[in-house]
């Protein structure tokens, strides 16, 4: 009885050997093909870093733009309220 509970557990082991074995192999090949696909991946994210730059730069370039345009008219606006308060006050005098 002992030795065929033996014999039962030696077959079993040596089953769940060979199944560990072949998932691994075939986790292994999985392993491959995704690293594949994150390259792939990597290589088309690479050829649009220059359009983000392009894009970054243009960015920065209407922004500048903006602040100048936005001083010019707070600018522009403060001396045409400042020739009104002067004017109030000789009025005023």
């Amino acid at each position: 009885m002992t030795e065929t509970l033996q014999v039962i557990l030696y077959v079993l082991g040596a089953i769940l050997m060979t199944v560990l074995i072949i998932l691994g192999i075939k986790l292994i090949g999985t392993v491959n093909k995704i690293n594949e696909v994150v390259d792939d991946i990597n290589g088309k994210v690479k050829t649009l870093d220059g359009f983000f730059a392009l894009v970054d730069y243009t960015t920065e370039k209407v922004t500048s733009i903006g602040d100048k345009v936005v001083g010019l008219a707070s600018s522009i606006i403060k001396k045409i309220s400042g020739n009104k308060e002067e004017s109030e006050e000789n009025i005023d005098e």
